[in-house]
């Protein structure tokens, strides 16, 4: 198939974590032989942030991970809205501009041929849905949705059979456990502060813990702010900067295990959808801690793929067992890194895709949508 696939950035990971799951399944379906072009809008902030605080060396660690891979910038709305429309198939990401949904609906709507879908991996539908109704989706042909929660909001909106829960997932030909084993100490977190949803969970479930386990903890991420990092002081966690995603499995196999710590805004609001460094770093044979979340839809198998805190000083007592207790690492590795390959890879949720293509396509589909 012709596939292009329209987002905020492939090429920066700034802040943007969808680029990692991106990355991973356009990378697979080109190994499938489709002809793969992907789009983003030029002065995307992902990009622009990461060029001002790295410049162009920001982007070496994805070119040498994806050399297969690379992204069009474009200005003209209607211009490239006219360029795909050849296509067999078209995505457009949820941090897009809502006149680039409404010129590929129209073409949509006006006889072009190609699938259209929406891909939604954010909370915005729950947490500013006004900014979601902005979009006009009435030309798309379905909508692809993180979680099943999520899904159930659009199925609220009229969405009915139409909608399709897609999860993320980990590129294993990047995220996989070292192939030779070196030295490994302390806690490592990967993720960035942003407008603090979640800063007293990560007191109570990693700082604190971490101290009282006495061990150490390396911080990476984005948007940390003075108090943040006066924060990070307190608790003696070293913060380490800005991490390209594509250099995370190096530092996963530098430590012994990380945590799980979900946005608020998830684990009340969306519960059942897990941030994709859960996948990651299962996929990179770290164990993994995690604070609460409802695995609604039954994705792992918490005890034994991942610990579950229910409290800080539960949290504290899972890290003392992870320091001190080399057999229950080697069983969470073990058995995280086997739900990994058997559920929750990129190749896995191409199949899902092209399956769904396949379901829109299929005339009693249309026959019953119509």
């Amino acid at each position: 198939m012709r596939i292009a696939y329209f987002t905020h950035s492939l090429a920066s990971c700034w802040n943007h974590g969808n680029a990692h799951f991106l990355r991973g399944v356009l990378r697979d379906l080109i190994a499938r032989g489709h002809a793969v072009s992907a789009y983003e809008p030029e002065g995307a902030w992902s990009l622009a942030n990461l060029i001002r605080d790295h410049g162009e060396a920001g982007l070496e660690a994805y070119r040498a991970a994806y050399p297969d891979l690379a992204s069009e910038t474009y200005t003209d709305i209607e211009a490239v809205a006219d360029r795909v429309a050849g296509a067999d198939l078209v995505l457009v990401h949820e941090w897009n501009d809502p006149a680039l949904a409404a010129a590929l609906g129209a073409r949509r709507k006006a006889g072009a041929r190609h699938t259209l879908l929406f891909h939604d991996t954010h909370h915005r539908a729950v947490s500013a849905p006004d900014e979601m109704r902005r979009f006009d989706l009435s030309g798309f042909d379905g909508i692809l949705a993180f979680g099943e929660t999520l899904a159930a909001v659009y199925r609220d909106w009229g969405w009915g059979r139409r909608v399709f829960v897609w999860h993320e997932a980990a590129d294993t030909r990047l995220f996989r456990p070292p192939a030779v084993e070196g030295a490994r100490s302390g806690l490592v977190w990967i993720g960035n502060w942003g407008d603090d949803e979640r800063g007293a969970e990560l007191e109570t479930f990693l700082f604190a813990p971490a101290r009282a386990a006495g061990l150490g903890l390396d911080i990476y991420g984005v948007r940390y702010p003075e108090a943040a990092l006066r924060t990070l002081q307190h608790y003696g966690a070293r913060y380490c900067g800005w991490l390209p995603n594509a250099a995370a499995p190096g530092v996963f196999a530098q430590h012994d295990a990380t945590v799980h710590v979900p946005r608020r805004f998830y684990a009340r609001h969306l519960p059942g959808i897990p941030t994709i460094r859960v996948f990651e770093a299962l996929a990179c044979g770290i164990p993994l801690a995690s604070a609460p979340w409802d695995d609604t839809e039954g994705l792992f198998r918490p005890g034994t793929d991942y610990l579950v805190a229910r409290n800080g000083a539960e949290m504290e007592r899972h890290l003392v067992a992870l320091r001190d207790d080399s057999d229950l690492r080697a069983s969470l590795r073990r058995e995280g890194l086997a739900t990994i390959a058997a559920r929750h890879t990129c190749a896995h949720r191409t199949d899902e895709l092209l399956s769904i293509v396949a379901a829109l396509r299929a005339p009693e589909h249309l026959e019953r949508t119509a």
